[in-house]
């Protein structure tokens, strides 16, 4: 029988994945002092089972890098040589050369040979200096892991101490016309090594053969292969012999079969995710048709109609938040890969710099995590280079000499709010005011702080006194700001000078639904996100102000620019008089102003559609949805409409 082993390229692309960012994470926080022998277990089964994969894809240049990187791991597991920093670095650094030469393969792209070469020759130095120096280091080491479990077979974790045989499930040539190495998933070479296909016994006592449990090594297949469909081979049990070095091997009675476990999780392409949540939305957009037509039966047939609709209603809330909870991802998916960014840029800069992770479970859509990724990393990496000091001017300032990035993330109603805080030296106003007026900025010296800070978005703004790899160049916060505006976000920033800076990100829960307040302007439904809104009143004449031929506000201690939406929208029978009306204060990340409209609907959750996809690309307009009583409501971008706002300054307003 011969399998066609490329369909599940992608099974093995996505869990390589996976097992390169567990690397990572637990070589982040392996003590190099006194080595954690799980850990280092951890990181070995990780690589070998890449390496397995590797192997029965013909993905050669990943295999071989693999396994030279796991002579290594085996090593420093087996307390043959003292695990450093610099072979911690070394470590991290293949990391970077297999993620590469992953993604050549999955991209189908040319191999980064020379990195891969470079970093095999780096590997197999560092194991050749690590060998030399560890001779006399031994018995460091020993003392060290004293209290780790050295009854421990070396059999990639795949025997537990509490029972008493080694079931080894192979696969033979003859059942599948692949390479040889599948026949063992990758998990045994065809030359065993020393330190990986023999069970040796000779220097320790072994009391309960371990076993191998049968799950493990479905798992560490990559899923490819269903236990059923394997031949077993006969179990083996080793006792002690009267010599230690030589173990009697012989046949023993299988144990029964043991019933296969269900999957936890299965695996599923986003676009039926997506599908699903379109028709979820269409289904809610029905339900609320629906609603306003049982509002018009009356009698016992219009009561329950009414009551079978509620029911409805009821369920069709709950099918849509599970279905939109399956897009939903823990942000930690983005936050893992930030203390091997802090770590490798404090280095570089010569700065001690400790990063705190909060709420790293808070859950956030899908789409959105993938997008976060570019943002983040340049907001964190400004935090070390831009805010942190070094130590010496740390304690110079009377602070200690390590530093503190802060990364957050929490929910608030339907928003998501993450922060990038650090005790750093702060923004200085000053500076930035200088900097702006030479680049030709409109700047005042009576302009509030949150304004100041917004200076530094500006395409080309730096106030870094020399242009490096890490910064200078002004390239950078605008691109941030872009992003996070193309995801329905804003960011704000808090900064108090030598004391440290705060950027916080204002994000939807999802992309796909959005809390609003709908609005009338004259016949029409427009719908505002609350994620921006402040409050809505009515004014009176004596908040309204004269700025040139333009309105303005007075609330709140301070001038808003106003802006009609009769007039935007060129609604024909909207209010334009703001006594007649209604006020609506919002907040983007550019400013913040009020909208003119005829009243308030009230709040709603309405799907969004694409207005981009279906007819063009209007000004103002994020999307579109659909009302209950069939009609297409215009969904506010309060980002482009700011653009539409005149600048407010104070010393210009005519009171």
């Amino acid at each position: 029988m011969t399998i066609d082993v490329t369909q599940f390229h992608d099974v093995f692309f996505e869990e390589s994945d996976e097992h390169l960012q567990d690397m990572e994470q637990l070589l982040m926080t392996l003590d190099v002092d006194c080595p954690d022998q799980e850990q280092l277990n951890s990181i070995f089964r990780a690589a070998h089972s890449i390496k397995g994969g590797s192997g029965i894809f013909n993905f050669d240049a990943l295999m071989n890098l693999t396994h030279v990187m796991e002579n290594l791991l085996d090593k420093a597991r087996n307390q043959e040589i003292h695990v450093t920093t610099g072979i911690v670095d070394v470590f991290l650094q293949t990391l970077d050369v297999l993620k590469d030469t992953l993604s050549a393969y999955k991209e189908k792209t040319d191999l980064p040979q020379a990195q891969i070469d470079a970093s095999i020759k780096v590997l197999e130095d560092t194991l050749a200096q690590a060998s030399q120096s560890s001779v006399s280091d031994h018995s460091d080491v020993l003392e060290c892991t004293s209290d780790t479990n050295t009854d421990e077979i070396d059999g990639f974790g795949f025997f537990d101490d509490d029972d008493d045989y080694g079931v080894i499930n192979k696969v033979s040539e003859d059942d599948l016309d692949i390479d040889a190495e599948i026949a063992g998933f990758g998990f045994f070479d065809d030359e065993p090594s020393e330190a990986e296909g023999q069970l040796e016994v000779s220097d320790r006592e072994i009391n309960e053969p371990e076993q191998v449990e049968k799950n493990e090594v479905v798992d560490e297949g990559f899923g490819f292969f269903e236990p059923e469909n394997l031949p077993v081979a006969p179990p083996i049990k080793i006792e002690e012999a009267k010599t230690p070095s030589q173990p009697i091997v012989k046949p023993v009675k299988p144990k029964p079969k043991a019933a296969a476990k269900e999957a936890a999780s299965i695996r599923v392409d986003t676009t039926k995710i997506d599908a699903m949540v379109n028709l979820v939305g269409e289904l809610v957009i029905t339900q609320s048709m629906l609603s306003n037509v049982g509002q018009e039966v009356e009698g016992q047939i219009g009561e329950r109609l009414q009551l079978a609709i509620d029911e409805l209603q009821r369920n069709t809330r709950e099918i849509q938040e599970s279905v939109m909870s399956m897009r939903m991802l823990p942000i930690n998916m983005t936050f893992n890969r930030f203390p091997r960014v802090v770590r490798d840029l404090s280095t570089k800069l010569g700065k001690q710099v400790d990063l705190v992770i909060q709420g790293g479970n808070t859950e956030i859509d899908k789409s959105l995590i993938e997008k976060l990724v570019d943002p983040l990393t340049h907001l964190v990496r400004n935090s070390i280079d831009h805010g942190i000091e070094t130590p010496e001017k740390r304690i110079a300032s009377g602070k200690s000499e390590k530093g503190t990035v802060i990364l957050s993330a929490e929910q608030k109603g339907s928003s998501i709010i993450i922060g990038i805080i650090d005790d750093g030296a702060g923004l200085d106003k000053e500076r930035i005011l200088q900097k702006a007026s030479q680049n030709g900025l409109p700047v005042s010296p009576d302009m509030p702080d949150s304004e100041i800070w917004q200076l530094i978005f500006q395409a080309g703004f730096s106030t870094a006194e020399e242009v490096t790899d890490v910064s200078g160049r002004g390239v950078g916060m605008d691109v941030v700001r872009r992003n996070i505006e193309s995801i329905g976000g804003r960011i704000e920033i808090e900064s108090s000078k030598g004391e440290g800076s705060a950027f916080y990100i204002h994000l939807p829960l999802t992309l796909a639904i959005v809390d609003g307040m709908c609005v009338s302007v004259g016949q029409q439904i427009f719908v505002i996100p609350l994620l921006n809104v402040i409050e809505s009143f009515q004014p009176t004449s004596s908040q309204l102000k004269t700025l040139g031929n333009e309105q303005v506000l007075w609330i709140r201690d301070r001038y808003w620019p106003l802006v009609s939406l009769t007039q935007l929208m060129e609604v024909d029978d909207g209010v334009t008089e703001p006594t007649q009306g209604i006020v609506v204060l919002l907040e983007s990340s550019k400013k913040r102003y009020g909208v003119l409209v005829d009243s308030l609907v009230g709040q709603q959750q309405v799907v969004i559609k694409s207005l981009e996809q279906h007819y063009k690309k209007v000004a103002g307009i994020a999307g579109a949805t659909i009302m209950g009583d069939g009609k297409v409501a215009m969904i506010i971008d309060a980002d482009s409409v700011a653009v539409n706002c005149a600048t407010v300054k104070n010393s210009e307003v005519s009171v």
